[in-house]
């Protein structure tokens, strides 16, 4: 794979008390190891929840990947959306001899201590999907979050030809992909379509949280005409069932219909796309998230190195100021090209 290199920090993670270890067994599992090698460097690989639809996706593509590319991963931990156990994990990979370690952490702001520690061990660390806010980081795998929430305002702005009442189900602002897609959302809003009335609505990525409170916003505004789900894989189903609910669920086209764009591409948002239930996703690459994230860990624990620039893959490697990030391609997804087979929702399971 031919991809310009340089010198990155190395990342790391704090030390926690060896109890905290412990907690750690319960969300371990030693049938996802694979590793076809026994001298190839250790990665230890922690999968940040399972209440998620897309994260249950990229699950899948990692164990794939780990199997098919001779990855010697140590048995994969599930972090489970804590931070607490994110740290007892790592601080397991780091016991177990790890070289390099991929996480995601979903509270982006919790996990420098970590990363500090990880950088003084010579560990380093692929986050994916997040990025950290501070703390060095080898590669961030990650598409550009910011664009999400513009290509969703320019879609919704102009399926409502500029003008209506739109709920964003917005993810945790305490996260940076929350923040990158509520903050250009409204940037874009405010300047391309003013005339949208935008209801922000936090949510913490919880799906039964972004449900209740939709419901009491409908309350208030029945006339309600346009939706923004930050994240398909657990705001999808709750919503549809609650506009099913209120006899609201009317198919694209149809006189009352509320025009939806999601976050994620997972198959059910495809699913619901051909429906017409929805109208359009940005699809996340969970496979490439998957295979880029297993190529530098496994590039970090041989010592190679990368620099800003193009790669070979459709991306560009860009500079955070904590490291280096690769900004993968995440296309929008609607009627028109929703059964198009290069998209992952199409190949998964």
């Amino acid at each position: 794979m031919k991809l310009a290199r340089t010198r990155s920090t190395a990342a790391g993670v704090i030390a926690v008390v060896a109890a905290m270890s412990l907690v750690t067994a319960c969300n371990r599992d030693s049938s996802d190891s694979a590793g076809s090698s026994s001298d190839a460097p250790a990665i230890g690989i922690d999968l940040p929840r399972s209440d998620s639809d897309f994260w249950n996706s990229y699950a899948q593509y990692l164990k794939k990947d780990i199997k098919s590319e001779g990855i010697n991963a140590l048995p994969l931990s599930n972090s489970q959306n804590d931070v607490t156990k994110l740290v007892a994990n790592v601080q397991v990979f780091q016991n177990t001899g790890a070289k390099a370690v991929v996480m995601a952490p979903q509270d982006t702001g919790a996990i420098a201590s970590t990363l500090d520690t990880l950088s003084a061990a010579k560990i380093p660390v692929v986050s994916v999907d997040t990025r950290p806010d501070k703390g060095d980081v080898y590669m961030v795998v990650r598409a550009d979050n910011k664009a999400y929430g513009t290509k969703a305002c320019e879609f919704l702005g102009k399926q409502l030809n500029g003008e209506g009442k739109v709920a964003e189900l917005q993810g945790a602002l305490d996260s940076i992909n929350g923040r990158d897609r509520s903050e250009a959302f409204a940037a874009c809003m405010k300047e391309k379509f003013p005339k949208i009335k935008v209801f922000e609505l936090p949510t913490d990525w919880k799906g039964d949280v972004a449900s209740a409170k939709l419901q009491s916003l409908l309350a208030q505004h029945p006339d309600l005409n346009g939706i923004y789900m930050q994240a398909g894989g657990v705001f999808l189903q709750p919503t549809l069932a609650l506009l099913e609910q209120k006899k609201l669920l009317k198919p694209a086209g149809q006189k009352g219909h509320i025009t939806i764009i999601s976050n994620d591409g997972i198959p059910q948002e495809f699913d619901a796309i051909r429906k017409g239930q929805i109208d359009a996703t940005i699809s996340q690459p969970a496979d490439l998230y998957a295979k880029y994230a297993l190529y530098y860990a496994q590039a970090a624990a041989e010592g190679k190195t990368f620099k800003p620039g193009a790669t070979d893959h459709d991306s560009t490697i860009v500079k955070i100021p904590n490291g280096l990030e690769d900004q993968l391609p995440a296309p929008l997804v609607t009627k028109d090209n929703v059964d198009d087979k290069a998209l992952w929702g199409n190949n998964v399971g």
